[in-house]
């Protein structure tokens, strides 16, 4: 029951960003000299019962009283194989948090540890330590600026046993400098309470609040930058890049000055999620030369490069990795505007700095946050599939995302975007979708669509043309209105949807001339053979053939690939099966098919068509997408995936 209590507190702060960013803090709970810890790189917000480190208490303990190293590397790595000794039988699979000693310190069963902007509000300015006596006087021990590890343990273990003396009884809240804040009692309940007063009076000191109100910005500008730092933060575009700008951003970027409260880590975190240091440029024709020194200077590239008078973008080698960068910064920048309610701001000094960014702990928290159990094809790559809500194009969005791909889930229908962007979520992740509204015969629209794609991931690896119509009849029975609303979709989407992604592809291509970008339309079989009755879709689709020859012969000097796939008939999609706009419905109707009464004979007619005996299936489609990304010396084809229904000449 204890342990489902704390895994209800560990959720409960976990989902609180005020409290927790990206997976960072730690919760413990003891029970009869077992201690039950987060392992190091999980998520609090989503953590459950049997991910808890089973550690031995006394193991832990007796670590403080041990002799170690005095050089960092062997004293750390020594205490690193003790914390490792101490988990019990079975749990030899988990990583314990680094902190783990520090949580054996407290005589009390619940120990929580989080990082609020508002406390290191505090921990991060010079009179940090006088203004926390003041406020909180012995209730609150501070922890003045220590290594994490074991030295920041054994110091908390002194000041901690300094404190019992003084008052009788072992102190429940420790404020570390330039670090955070660890709360423990024998009751979640108390535990509660202790943050409450902690930041309730604290928030009664703050003369400055952040507030980070969204203000108009240079869109265009922004869109022609994203591209750039996409492709030299990896060569391969494995990479995304994620604007971001608000009324604080733009006051921090509008000049090197203002920016310089930034420039120097406040917390361990936003070392092993940022890095130390971020990139300032101040002029946008200087971005390449800039980014390119700094790599040399650091030997790595930057996670955020702020731009001046326009925001700043968060760098990863996934959505997951950058928007963990955009948060970590924009909690530095809560820091330092609550500084200015505590006193001068306090960065982490370099030695600092340097010890954290080759501590193997925190190198260790960081890869598995972001770890991967397998290389995917498609790692680190962005998609757009347009009329992905439903049928081919959720299909084909959820075969992308299985291998790796970022997917933006374009469609009409909003609504049915966000339901399809859930169930892909759970399925693979929180970070693997982005839903985006779009009518594909609007100009304006698709521009939309394109521009916060790029503002969101930052760029485009393929485009697949997927939005389609089809309303079916003979020439006596088709109207002007229904003939032009499938052409508009059919045809004219394609069009305006590769007129404004190829702009972006374009960019990348200059920036790495050997990458090469996918634009790929999902044609039909109707679009290599007449279909009778059917002439407005065959019509499209026909025209959709030639878009994609001439496109191709366009667009690959700016190494674009076009090319489109004609799939047979799904006939298990609603494009086909829906009861009462379904194809096989229409057809009944319309008596495309002579004799048939029925759906069901409908349905045996045009599979007896099918050399393979079946219709085709999203994963037939999926694997010609693949085999049109991966191969390097195809363009402008029509490849039929229809079981040798249609065959070429």
């Amino acid at each position: 029951m204890s342990l489902e209590r704390l895994t209800s507190m560990s959720q409960k702060y976990g989902a609180d960003e005020e409290y927790v960013l990206a997976g960072g803090g730690n919760t413990s709970f003891k029970e009869d000299n077992i201690m039950y810890v987060k392992p190091s790189g999980a998520q609090l917000a989503t953590i459950t019962p049997e991910e808890f480190v089973r550690m031995d208490l006394n193991q832990l303990r007796e670590m403080l009283s041990k002799k170690y190293s005095i050089e960092d590397d062997a004293r750390e790595f020594e205490a690193l194989q003790d914390i490792l000794a101490a988990r019990l039988p079975g749990e030899e699979g988990k990583r314990p948090s680094a902190e783990a000693i520090l949580h054996a310190l407290f005589p009390y069963q619940y120990v929580l540890h989080v990082h609020p902007a508002l406390v290191n509000g505090l921990t991060c300015v010079k009179e940090g330590s006088i203004l926390c006596q003041q406020l909180f006087g012995d209730e609150v021990v501070w922890v003045g600026l220590t290594k994490p590890g074991y030295i920041l343990a054994a110091t908390c273990h002194h000041l901690l046993e300094e404190g019992r003396q003084r008052t009788g009884e072992y102190p429940k809240a420790v404020i570390i400098q330039n670090h955070g804040l660890f709360v423990a009692a024998d009751t979640l309940e108390e535990i509660d309470q202790i943050v409450g007063y902690i930041m309730t009076t604290l928030h009664k000191e703050v003369t400055t609040t952040p507030h980070f109100a969204t203000i108009p910005f240079d869109e265009s500008r922004a869109i022609k930058l994203l591209p750039v730092l996409r492709m030299l933060y990896s060569k391969e575009g494995k990479s995304i890049a994620q604007f971001c700008t608000n009324k604080e951003v733009l006051d921090f970027v509008s000049d090197k000055d203002k920016f310089a409260k930034l420039v120097k880590p406040f917390t361990p975190d936003h070392i092993v999620y940022c890095k130390d240091e971020p990139l300032f440029v101040a002029k946008d024709e200087n971005l390449i030369k800039d980014f390119e020194a700094y790599q040399e200077r650091k030997g790595y590239p930057p996670k955020v490069v702020a731009i001046k008078d326009l925001g700043f973008v968060a760098l990863g080698a996934s959505k997951k990795e950058s928007d963990i960068a955009k948060s970590l910064f924009l909690d530095a920048m809560k820091i330092a505007i609550y500084t200015e309610s505590f006193g001068e701001f306090l960065p982490l000094p370099d030695e600092m700095t340097h010890f954290i960014l080759t501590w193997e702990m925190e190198h260790y928290r960081s890869q598995a946050a972001f770890a991967s159990d397998n290389i995917k094809r498609l790692d680190g790559k962005i998609a757009l599939v347009t009329g992905a809500a439903q049928g081919f194009g959720k299909g084909i969005a959820s075969e992308l995302v299985k291998e790796g791909a970022t997917v933006v889930l374009a469609d009409i229908n909003l609504e049915g975007a966000k339901a399809c962007q859930e169930e892909l979520n759970t399925a693979y992740g929180k970070y693997s979708t982005l839903p985006l509204q779009v009518d594909v015969t609007c100009d304006e629209s698709v521009s939309n669509m394109i521009a916060d794609t790029v503002l969101t991931l930052g760029g485009l690896d393929l485009l697949i043309s997927n939005a389609g119509v089809l309303v079916a009849g003979s020439i006596f029975e088709m109207n002007k209105k229904d003939f032009d609303f499938v052409t508009e979709v059919n045809y004219t989407g394609y069009f305006l949807c590769a007129k404004h992604a190829t702009p972006i592809m374009k960019i990348q291509h200059e920036m790495v001339p050997g990458y090469l970008s996918d634009i790929i339309e999902i044609n039909s079989k109707s679009g290599l053979v007449g279909s009778i009755k059917n002439f407005a879709y065959a019509g499209s689709k026909f025209g959709g053939v030639g878009l994609t020859q001439s496109f191709a012969l366009e667009f690959i000097e700016y190494g674009i690939k076009v090319n489109a796939i004609c799939p047979g008939n799904l006939f298990d999609g609603p494009l086909w099966s829906d009861p009462e706009k379904g194809l096989f419905k229409q057809y009944m109707d319309t008596g495309k098919v002579k004799g048939a009464t029925t759906i069901e004979e409908v349905r045996r007619y045009y599979e007896s068509r099918v050399p393979m005996g079946r219709g085709c299936e999203i994963s037939d489609v999926a694997r010609a997408i693949f085999y049109i990304v991966e191969q390097q010396y195809e363009t402008g084809q029509a490849i039929p995936v229809t079981g040798g229904q249609v065959m070429l000449s």
